[in-house]
């Protein structure tokens, strides 16, 4: 359903895409993540039309966005970082004029915006509150409504739990689940790296304009080694002690917080965690506590993506396509490319 083949992109001398290849098919959450200006602004402005690869093409549910880009646009919806409603109108009026926007007749846009109200948990506050007055979740959920109301088979997620807190987040991928369990395909760009682990089905990761890996988020914890032992210890000050002993014995530590949380690598499991505590315990230092698990995608990130800017991407993506009256975010984007 969105498929990129060799795509292309410079501004001046700077190369914000480098050959881009990446298919998702119909029904899956395909994750984009990547440090600040690895290229997911980019890679989301061609798939919405607002931008033309130098080379390469892309394709959303099989239409060209070089020689087809009125039928991408039929294709996809659209939700951007901050959500596009009016708050002077309730949750109703809102779904009802985006709506009419697409062309539907107003008994038709009346019963799909009921629908939607419904399926995205709304329909109590539908008639009773402006949408100025919905908390962050709420407003999240009706401007996901808003991008699925004339029913595209594509849906572009750009960022949608920033600023919301974690009872909004939790919300809003209910709502996620709720579109691919319809069928939708979609394709998520997140700053949190637990929202892509919970929601999307393959992740790709992309730095400096390439995609440096591609699959599960089990696959990708793969790439990074066997278990991990968190140690926490009894006493902060023994944190440079624990490490020189244990980096004698051969394991590489990473310091926490206030020295006292210490995490190794231990790809032989049970043993390497039994082996840390007798190093520990044969230099005299108490532990607090200790667990064995596996990688979690943030060491996945960083390991692949080291040498960039090591925060997740929170660059201002765009917003300004695929839907009507969605607002646009990009810097020095034209009011009339959103259009």
């Amino acid at each position: 359903m969105i498929a990129l083949h060799g795509i292309v992109k410079q501004f001046g001398d700077r190369t914000a895409l480098d050959g881009i290849d990446l298919e998702v098919p119909s029904g899956t959450v395909q994750g984009l993540l990547g440090p600040n200006g690895a290229g997911k602004t980019t890679i989301v402005r061609v798939l919405t039309t607002l931008l033309t690869p130098d080379r390469g093409d892309a394709l959303v549910a099989g239409h060209s966005v070089r020689s087809d880009p009125d039928g991408v646009r039929r294709s996809l919806g659209v939700s951007g970082q901050y959500a596009a409603v009016d708050e002077k109108l309730t949750g109703y009026e809102n779904l009802r004029m985006v709506a009419q926007l697409y062309g539907m007749r107003r008994r038709a846009a009346a019963e799909r915006a009921r629908q939607l109200l419904r399926d995205f948990r709304l329909d109590d506050v539908a008639d009773t509150l402006l949408a100025g007055q919905y908390s962050g979740g709420m407003r999240r959920r009706l401007d996901l409504a808003g991008a699925v109301i004339a029913r595209p088979p594509v849906v572009i997620l750009d960022e949608p739990t920033t600023g919301l807190d974690p009872r909004g987040r939790r919300d809003t991928w209910d709502a996620v689940t709720s579109l691919t369990d319809e069928g939708v395909t979609v394709l998520l760009t997140t700053q949190y790296l637990e929202e892509a682990d919970q929601l999307a089905d393959s992740i790709a990761v992309i730095d400096r304009g390439r995609i440096v890996a591609d699959g599960t988020a089990a696959a990708l914890k793969q790439r990074v080694g066997g278990s991990r032992v968190d140690i926490v210890l009894a006493d902060a000050d023994d944190g440079a002690a624990a490490r020189s002993a244990l980096q004698r014995d051969g394991h590489d530590t990473e310091a926490g917080d206030r020295g006292r949380r210490l995490t190794l690598a231990a790809d032989e499991g049970g043993p390497g965690l039994s082996r840390a505590l007798a190093v520990l315990e044969r230099a005299g230092i108490d532990v607090a506590e200790a667990a064995l698990r596996r990688p979690t995608l943030d060491e996945v990130f960083l390991g692949l993506t080291a040498g960039s800017s090591l925060e997740p991407s929170a660059e201002t993506d765009s917003a300004g396509a695929g839907r009507p009256g969605a607002e646009e975010t990009d810097e020095a984007l034209p009011a009339e490319a959103a259009r």
